[in-house]
């Protein structure tokens, strides 16, 4: 899984991309904050949860060296605001999911796909979910917007910068 060339790993650029495809269709998907606390979508849902169980090999695979060193010549604010950005991210790709399904538990819905059903993170209860719902939405756009920065300093490094920031993590290179 090292990886000491100037690409990440195919493991980490396949997670990457598949996890930015599963956070746009749940967007899509996504109804209004009063219908989602009535009727969640089952899609939504199930992208979620493949989004939060995607999280743990992508941490494993970066600790195991699926990541390349920095770019050369980056200065040090950038580098460390691309780390605060990248945490902020992995951070909302759990927390998102989670209280999503936390939300879900307290509506005393129960999700089955593929034969298996979810177990509750918290007992149903009756009338409003309470903020967890409001927090779950707030995250999921907090995650558009901060994926949206990510890909316009990916832009920015490879057409401003020229030093070929998005071939490290092109999936056809």
């Amino acid at each position: 899984m090292r990886n000491d060339q100037a690409r990440y790993s195919n493991l980490m650029i396949a997670i990457h991309w598949l996890t930015a495809v599963l956070v746009v269709i749940a967007y899509l998907v996504s109804e209004p904050a009063h219908e989602e606390q009535t009727h969640p979508s089952l899609v939504h849902f199930l992208c979620g949860l493949a989004v939060l169980i995607l999280v743990l090999p992508r941490v494993i695979a970066r600790a195991l060296g699926g990541a390349p060193a920095p770019l050369p010549g980056v200065a040090p604010l950038l580098a460390r605001a691309a780390k605060l950005g990248h945490a902020a991210l992995y951070l909302l790709l759990i927390a998102v999911p989670l209280t999503g399904w936390y939300a879900v538990s307290r509506l005393g819905i129960k999700i089955a796909a593929f034969g298996f059903t979810l177990p509750p993170l918290t007992a149903a209860v009756k009338g409003e979910i309470g903020p967890i719902g409001e927090v779950h939405q707030l995250g999921g756009n907090a995650i558009l917007i901060l994926a949206g920065l990510h890909a316009a300093m990916g832009l920015w490094h490879q057409f401003v910068r020229k030093d070929h920031t998005l071939e490290r993590m092109n999936p056809f290179g």
